[in-house]
């Protein structure tokens, strides 16, 4: 029988035995097409990437790949062909590498794009908690665990993360997930300082609901979780939508002054600026109403008092920026910065941090705010779901501290 103690002695050993040369790498992937993030993120290790003003190569190996779509313009067999790994048709053998135990130094789980069915919520049911399942059965047959990166979400289930998150601490292997809003290049390059008192946050994105808003709700947290006490949890959340959004703003639920302050620091206002080239103030100047057609407003109330407000205002912008109002500071604002196809570099900021998750062993951030994130969308969607209710969540008592220093990309 496979104990704790056993698993823990035997992942000891094994990984010892495995120490010198590159690191051997899975990759379960729902499609690998152009432009995908498996092709964006699995591509980082098959070529490298730019870096800090450099062209890095990590020193690992991908070994195998698991494809669970083939549509029209597939990459999966060219890539396997050009850079000598195999695309084998499960799981738990592309962990194995075709052997019968497992055969790999980490694994990524790129889980997004694909053809998958939505739920009443309008959430896409990607399978990464399947694909996770399968990869940790292959664990504890082997007895022996490896670092584990899961793109995006954990899950559209807060119940399904949860468990992800509980069972890498259960076998103690690193999990590092999310978007790479958190890692991307800010301008201006701030961090707010740790240990800050926060008295209102407002984050501004564009796009769909359940791909977009997810990257803007952990943005949004990334930045919030610095502040005094860590961060405890999400006590009660709402979305509204359309003129509601408005209404609510005219009400003062949120901060114009915030609002223009998060908008000053875009780089992409649309309506005026692209007909004629001129600077607009999209909120005095009213525009904004006219501009975003269908805009949404996730209210986020949590447990310590924070209240933050993420606005989606789809054809108004097409950037991610951030505004705080920090006690005896004043306001602090900044934008993602989100560099175009076909390079799309902030990916590689993210793989940076897998691949230091790979090389040290440890997560560079907890697992737990993609978790708190993933619950925070659920849960919003489910408020638009029931008339726009607000919704307590006791569910979202999660609890963690921020990574001490800076994570995002700054050179």
């Amino acid at each position: 029988m496979l104990t704790r103690r056993s698993f823990l002695q035997t992942a000891a050993v094994a990984a010892a035995a495995g120490a010198g040369g590159p690191k051997r790498l899975a990759i379960i992937a729902t499609v690998y097409r152009p432009l995908s993030h498996a092709q964006h993120m699995g591509d980082r290790f098959l070529t490298g990437y730019p870096y800090g003003g450099a062209w890095h190569k990590p020193d690992m190996r991908v070994v195998s790949l698991y494809v669970d779509q083939k549509p029209d313009g597939d990459l999966s067999a060219a890539r396997a062909r050009e850079f000598d790994f195999r695309v084998y048709p499960t799981i738990a053998e592309t962990l194995r590498c075709g052997g019968k135990e497992l055969a790999v130094d980490a694994v990524l789980i790129i889980a997004e794009h694909g053809d998958y069915a939505r739920n009443d919520k309008g959430q896409i049911l990607y399978p990464r908690f399947e694909f996770f399942e399968q990869c940790v059965e292959v664990f504890e047959r082997d007895g022996r665990a490896v670092p584990v990166y899961n793109d995006k979400h954990l899950s559209y289930s807060f119940e399904k993360a949860a468990r992800m998150v509980e069972t890498a601490h259960r076998l103690r292997f690193p999990l590092l997930a999310g978007s790479s809003l958190p890692v991307t290049w800010r301008l201006p390059a701030i961090d707010l300082p740790l240990g800050c008192r926060i008295e209102e946050a407002l984050m501004v994105g564009e796009g769909g609901s359940d791909a977009m808003d997810f990257h803007a709700l952990e943005g949004l947290q990334c930045m919030v979780e610095r502040r005094r006490g860590g961060e405890t949890g999400v006590k009660a959340v709402q979305l509204v939508d359309g003129d509601a959004v408005w209404q609510a703003g005219d009400a003062g639920r949120y901060s114009k002054e915030l609002l223009t302050a998060a908008l000053s620091r875009s780089d992409t206002p649309l309506g005026l600026t692209v007909e004629d080239g001129r600077t607009q103030d999209l909120v005095a100047s009213g525009q904004l109403r006219v501009l975003a057609k269908k805009p949404a407003a996730y209210f986020i109330e949590y447990r310590d008092g924070l209240k933050a407000t993420l606005l989606m205002l789809d054809g108004a912008l097409k950037d991610f920026n951030f505004a705080a109002r920090l006690s005896g500071v004043g306001t602090a604002s900044t934008q993602f910065l989100l560099t175009p196809e076909p390079n799309v570099t902030y990916s590689a900021c993210l793989m940076h941090k897998v691949e230091e998750m790979i090389e040290s062993g440890a997560a560079p951030y907890p697992a737990e705010r993609t978790l708190l994130v993933s619950g925070m969308l659920e849960s919003c969607l489910t408020s638009r779901l029931q008339n726009h209710a607000r919704l307590e969540t006791p569910h979202l008592k999660v609890a963690y501290q921020p990574p001490q220093r800076p994570q995002f990309a700054q050179a």
